[in-house]
């Protein structure tokens, strides 16, 4: 029955985060979604292995061609700058995970640092491979300052507030993953 349970919960979260991508506010350069929030929350509730693979999952869809990510999908959309925020979820699953789920009972505190972490991580990816493939791809060069401006500056507070109910809801769901008994 676990590998049922974590089958439909990975599914579950491959379905917040397509949601999650298509409740957005229109920012320049990068939109600001839900994505943030239910990647970390599969992380969170999940653990860090189950949490990547549903975002892994979410991925694999979104370059199979379903258009799933913010902006689309398939293959070429990794020639999208912003598709290094897409790894970064990935990544940041795992990590938030791993580092909240470290002890049985999770403080509020310990999530919240798991969460901005995470947060760090997803920006590290989103900002590198948006200056990778902006300089050496698209030949569109963008400076660090504003890239700095735009793929950080501007995106990252309604990012922090997901941190924050990630933290929030982490608190109070992960006891409920952990009792049930399915």
């Amino acid at each position: 029955m676990k590998k049922t349970k974590n089958l439909v919960m990975c599914s579950l979260f491959v379905a917040l985060i397509v949601v999650g991508a298509f409740i957005k506010i229109p920012v320049p350069v990068v939109p600001f979604t839900l994505q943030l929030l239910f990647t970390m929350m599969a992380g969170l509730l999940l653990g860090g292995k189950l949490g990547a693979v549903s975002v892994g999952v979410y991925i694999l869809i979104g370059l199979l061609g379903l258009p799933i990510f913010a902006e689309g999908g398939g293959f070429a959309y990794v020639l999208k700058p912003s598709f290094g925020y897409i790894i970064g979820f990935a990544v940041a699953s795992y990590v938030t995970g791993m580092i909240a789920n470290r002890v049985p009972d999770p403080s509020y505190k310990r999530l919240l640092a798991a969460n901005f972490i995470g947060l760090g991580i997803v920006y590290l990816f989103g900002m590198v491979y948006y200056y990778l493939m902006s300089n050496f791809y698209l030949g569109t060069p963008i400076g660090l300052w504003p890239l700095f401006l735009y793929c950080f500056i501007l995106a990252v507070p309604g990012d922090i507030l997901l941190c924050i109910l990630g933290a929030f809801l982490g608190k109070r769901m992960i006891p409920l993953m952990r009792s049930s008994r399915v």
